[in-house]
């Protein structure tokens, strides 16, 4: 099954996320088979998220789940719904 979820960079204390499209088997910041954004909590809203909406609803047409912190996320930032 594939999952759309953050994958986690950055050094100590300071985290930046990656939003890709990984195989749920795959730990967290391991392989994944899409990288489709960014998520970064330590700057402004303005800049704060990335994500390609095209590859996202691609991802979702062809079965991919997104996890809740994307969702949530997603729901924030973005005014379609997902």
């Amino acid at each position: 099954m594939i999952r759309i979820r953050l994958s986690r960079c950055g050094i100590k204390n300071k985290p930046f996320y990656h939003v890709v499209v990984t195989d749920i088997r795959n730990s967290r910041d391991g392989r994944f088979i899409e990288r489709i954004g960014f998520f970064n909590p330590r700057i402004n809203k303005n800049n704060l998220i990335y994500i390609n909406i095209d590859r996202l609803k691609y991802w979702k047409s062809c079965g991919a789940s997104i996890s809740n912190r994307v969702l949530y996320i997603l729901n924030n930032y973005y005014s379609n719904q997902f």
